[in-house]
């Protein structure tokens, strides 16, 4: 299995000369071609920073980041990304909305060509009954499902997922882990997905990796899932392999908080000057 991905000594951090705050630092993963893989972490510990680098948004301050050994400059096609909050466009059509991605991708196929490799990921992402609703027409899982449908019909050779279920209620989300998990073993793409959530990781990944808390966040061990395809969510809760995976990522991940804390710099005192306000009440003569 090759290479797709590589992130080595990256750095990243905000702000200017002695307010800049190091948000990831010293990063480095290898992700192989066709897998799965989880980076999990607390919130604010630099997940959406990561994505946005693999994602080509933004630049890292050292190291280097490469697809293929070629150094990412910017977002491109063959990266396709699902953020958190939809991205849609309200007055365009779920049909629309994904037909604009693929007009930008392939603007030499024909119109029919276009139109049918649409229709395709609408209906694999089963929307083939709301394509031609509005965002506004459709539920929070729905307008993800189009997200992810647009992101798919780019045909991308990795497929980032930035916590693309964190704002869903609980029975749309284990309903859309189930269509991720679906997708992926129909089309084996390269997945690297975000979240905050270790049963999620478990359950869809082949590799977690935990996020460190920052400042200066850094990736920790990487954690196999060795359990059998396709995974029943409530047979998963039975099975004692899943209890182990969970308790030791969970633990990893409380620990590392722990230390994190534990660590951060005691904050100064600040004193104000004792300072009294000048009465600007009117006097009377």
């Amino acid at each position: 299995m090759t290479n797709i991905l590589e992130l080595k000594g990256v750095s990243k951090g905000y702000g200017e000369n002695q307010h800049r705050s190091e948000v990831l630092h010293d990063v480095n993963l290898t992700i192989r071609d066709g897998e799965f893989i989880a980076i999990v972490g607390f919130s604010g510990s630099g997940k959406t920073t990561l994505i946005s680098l693999l994602a080509g948004l933004l630049l890292s301050d050292t190291g280097s980041v490469t697809m293929r050994g070629n150094t990412i400059t910017g977002p491109g096609p063959e990266r396709g990304v699902v953020f958190q909050n939809y991205s849609l466009l309200p007055w365009l059509t779920a049909f629309q909305n994904v037909k604009l991605a693929v007009d930008s991708v392939f603007p030499l196929w024909s119109s029919a060509q276009r139109k049918e490799h649409v229709e395709k990921y609408m209906n694999m992402v089963s929307l083939g009954h709301a394509m031609h609703k509005r965002p506004g027409e459709l539920s929070g899982g729905m307008r993800q499902r189009v997200s992810v449908a647009r992101a798919l019909a780019m045909s991308p050779q990795i497929l980032l997922l930035d916590e693309p279920l964190s704002a869903l209620d609980a029975l749309t989300r284990g309903t859309l882990q189930s269509e991720i998990a679906r997708i992926w073993e129909q089309d084996k793409k390269t997945v690297v997905l975000i979240t905050n959530d270790v049963d999620e990781a478990i359950l869809l990944a082949d590799r977690i990796i935990p996020l460190r808390p920052g400042p200066r966040a850094t990736l920790g061990p990487e954690f196999a899932v060795n359990l059998a395809r396709p995974r029943d969510r409530k047979e998963l809760n039975h099975n004692e392999e899943f209890k182990r995976i969970r308790n030791t990522v969970t633990k990893y991940l409380l620990d590392a908080a722990a230390t994190q804390k534990s660590a951060a710099p005691v904050a100064r005192e600040i004193r104000l000057p004792d300072v009294k306000p000048i009465d600007l009440r009117l006097t009377t003569a």
